[in-house]
């Protein structure tokens, strides 16, 4: 078939041979050949051409390929984490004295959470609970208010009376800038999990959430966070925001995620 000057050439009706001779007759030609590449179907990833060791390779992509624009997204996330970590120096100190002097244990919370393709990370957080809180979790499962692999208690009797106030402003995720810092974080991504709950994810929409590096902020972030019951919907807005990603869709949910920490929205 041929379109204004345009060889359509369809794989499953041609033998390789034929599509070969087409292709060379095209060449000779100067008209452009277009190769009918449905013969593999895919529900998410996006086909595109490139070239390895000097062969023609056509790729299947469902994340951002590696381009400017991630590479702009990597310098803006350690230059903003640099200066916020300078700009809320004091401010994060007065933090860590008053949990210290509040509450007996490490000032920071330390957690093993699972980064970009699943790979291990050490997380860091304000500790917002007692020190026993993580020994204390299995007595609270039957109270579990989330669907699906992750752990939500509404009022949370783990939580310190100091930890209440950094939850409710997202001030004890302040230190998580030096994960953004070290490379292990973004500033706009799906939260990261610690490595039990991703153990139990039972789908591939599940995993894909670990295709993009995790971030401080998502639309999870700023859609009412813990009033999301469903963990269906929370993965259901990762992969919106990982199928949609551009530098304009991260700016977008930094800007909404300002009035949704001073307002407290969603927040526990």
């Amino acid at each position: 078939m041929v379109y204004a000057g345009t060889k359509l050439i369809d794989r499953r009706r041609w033998t390789l041979n034929l599509v070969e001779q087409a292709i060379s007759a095209c060449e000779v030609e100067g008209v452009p050949a277009w190769l009918v590449a449905d013969f593999i179907r895919t529900s998410i990833a996006k086909p595109d051409f490139d070239a390895f060791a000097g062969r023609p390779m056509l790729v299947f992509r469902s994340t951002p390929e590696v381009s400017w624009a991630l590479l702009i997204k990597d310098i803006f996330d350690r230059v903003v984490a640099f200066i916020a970590l300078v700009v809320m120096a004091i401010p994060m100190g007065i933090a860590a004295l008053i949990i210290r002097i509040t509450s007996p244990g490490p000032v920071i919370f330390r957690q093993r959470r699972a980064g970009r393709f699943g790979k291990p990370f050490v997380m860091y957080k304000f500790r917002s609970m007692a020190d026993d809180a993580e020994m204390r979790r299995a007595e609270l499962e039957p109270f579990n208010q989330m669907s699906g692999p992750v752990f939500k208690v509404e009022s949370d009797p783990r939580i310190t009376r100091f930890g209440r106030w950094l939850r409710r402003t997202s001030f004890d995720e302040l230190p998580q800038l030096v994960n953004v810092l070290m490379g292990d974080m973004s500033l706009v991504g799906p939260r990261p999990l610690p490595l039990y709950e991703v153990e139990k994810f039972e789908n591939t929409a599940q995993r894909r959430r670990l295709s993009v590096k995790p971030g401080l902020t998502c639309l999870w972030q700023i859609s009412g966070r813990n009033q999301l019951r469903d963990f269906q919907d929370w993965v259901r807005l990762d992969l919106d925001y990982i199928d949609r990603w551009s530098l304009a869709l991260d700016f977008k949910i930094l800007l909404r995620t300002i009035p949704a920490v001073i307002l407290g929205l969603g927040a526990k």
